[in-house]
């Protein structure tokens, strides 16, 4: 069995995961051409493969940084601690960046981060607004680091079948989600 897995940030894991983000903000790796959601994962659960970096903390608003020590622990040199998936409940490609300071209550990023990481990086690729269904899984789990999981692609499958406990947000708000990412800047 294998399981498709999105690299994110960690810290953006656990905030899904507490309930304070609702929203991915994607390009794409150094390695493609752009973001896209695979068509064998459209319909389906994918889990969240935690990566780390020590600029984390700068990219971070301040009220969301005490996330930052518990995310780090789940991407090691050594092994990477699953505990959560997620189902694209909506896939806003960004036409009005002008607009993106209004998502700032759906993700943890600072404005800057936003500016820099997302809308400046690689600006001839738009940016794609992933509003996500997350589901912690029923027990973490823990798996080794090998260099398959290596490089800058957003995608890697695991060789895992979790089980998933309920959302973490139930249909109607995330459609609310969807509804006002939309407005604001599809």
């Amino acid at each position: 069995m294998s399981t498709p897995a999105l690299k994110e940030w960690s810290a953006a894991v656990h905030a899904m995961l507490d309930g304070r983000q609702t929203v991915l903000l994607r390009k794409g790796g150094i390695g493609e051409k752009r973001f896209r959601v695979p068509a064998h994962v459209q319909a389906r659960r994918f889990l969240l493969f935690p990566t780390v970096a020590h600029s984390h903390t700068d990219r971070v608003r301040v009220e969301h940084r005490d996330l930052l020590t518990p995310a780090a622990a789940d991407s090691t040199e050594d092994a990477l601690t699953l505990r959560a998936g997620a189902k694209v409940v909506a896939a806003v490609e960004v036409t009005r960046p002008e607009a993106i300071g209004e998502l700032e209550p759906m993700h943890i990023w600072t404005a800057d981060s936003v500016q820099a990481d997302r809308l400046d990086f690689r600006p001839k690729h738009r940016l794609t607004v992933l509003v996500v269904q997350v589901s912690a899984l029923a027990q973490p789990l823990r798996i080794d680091r090998t260099p398959q999981y290596g490089g800058c692609t957003s995608w890697v499958d695991l060789p895992v079948d979790p089980e998933w406990a309920r959302p973490v947000h139930d249909d109607a708000a995330l459609a609310a989600v969807a509804d006002s990412v939309r407005r604001s800047v599809g």
